[in-house]
């Protein structure tokens, strides 16, 4: 669909009659690429530009004059996901398990309760991304956005030594965010595309992805509105993914369930709309001392209920020793 090198919304000016103006208004809102608006619904794109009906249509007709959406083959298809990359996580279980590693153009979901490793394993992908693609890395930067601030530098700048990096460089390398609520993540997300384009961003970590809309969105009465903002927040997430060819991950809580008297107890929390827009859904849970296991619970083209056990360490992510 879309072209290896993505077009500034510059090139639209004087298409359909479009002027300066409106050119700085798409790219005050955050669509700084001809790219992001052709993904991006036409409510929304009024909603975020402030610009009118009527010229809200023209740009999109505009940008859709300049991209690809025509019907493509399946097997058109297949050599465009070519082009999706795989990021190590600097463990080979783990990348195994994985299909090869955390795919880019698509979103992996991290599950599981306080300890199980979900944020260790975001914070490593956070420096495995900074690696040399021979050594299964993306050479890009990260967008790290924390909601309950578990991310450590410190931890990061440890792994970042581990795998034989320059530590202080890696964190150079990973842009930070602090969401305090629901509707601060949400911007933070909205307006992303610009720090993707001006550090070259390959990655972008939720830690977590839903505590914020759990917290704030309390009682049946305000489920609804609940699941439609986390799916608008999702798919936005998503959308990224594809047209930048970048990786999204994604951590979320389990819920205890008590009427589950022979099956697991602990559910995903975030309900279908997390468990649809995510592509690979992991669950992970606690082992013996420092190790712990992670299974592939929902997945189009992994095989389900795989596992594998790796160990948490002060160098991050590793293989569990033979013997």
């Amino acid at each position: 669909m879309f072209r290896s090198e993505l077009q500034p919304v510059d090139v639209l000016k004087g298409v359909n009659g479009l002027g300066g103006s409106t050119i700085n208004r798409l790219k005050k809102a955050g669509f700084h690429t001809v790219e992001s608006i052709v993904v991006t619904p036409l409510r929304e794109l009024i909603q975020k530009s402030g610009i009118g009906d009527d010229t809200a249509e023209r740009v999109l007709d505009a940008a859709r004059s300049l991209v690809s959406v025509d019907f493509i083959t399946a097997k058109e298809l297949y050599e465009q996901r070519k082009n999706a990359m795989k990021l190590t996580t600097g463990c080979k279980a783990l990348d195994e398990l994985l299909g090869g590693g955390v795919e880019t153009q698509a979103i992996i979901e991290l599950i599981g309760e306080y300890g199980a490793g979900k944020s260790q394993i975001c914070m490593m992908l956070s420096a495995t991304c900074q690696l040399p693609k021979e050594r299964g890395g993306l050479e890009g930067s990260v967008l790290f956005i924390d909601t309950e601030g578990t991310f450590s530098p410190k931890r990061v700048y440890a792994m970042a030594q581990g795998l034989g990096l320059d530590p202080e460089q890696v964190l150079n390398n990973i842009i930070y965010a602090r969401a305090y609520n629901s509707d601060h993540q949400i911007l933070i997300v909205d307006n992303c595309s610009r720090v993707i384009e001006e550090h070259g961003v390959k990655l972008i970590v939720v830690d977590s992805v839903v505590s914020h809309f759990r917290g704030e969105y309390v009682g049946r009465e305000n489920l609804a509105e609940r699941q439609q903002k986390l799916n608008m927040h999702l798919h936005k997430l998503l959308r990224l993914a594809e047209v930048y060819n970048l990786a999204v991950v994604v951590t979320n809580q389990v819920l205890a369930n008590p009427q589950a008297f022979f099956s697991d107890p602990n559910r995903p929390a975030g309900g279908n709309v997390l468990a649809h827009a995510s592509t690979h859904r992991v669950l992970l849970r606690k082992k013996k001392g420092n190790l712990r296991q992670a299974t592939v619970i929902d997945s189009p083209s992994l095989p389900s209920d795989r596992t594998a056990v790796f160990r948490i360490t002060s160098r991050g992510i590793e293989d569990v020793p033979e013997g």
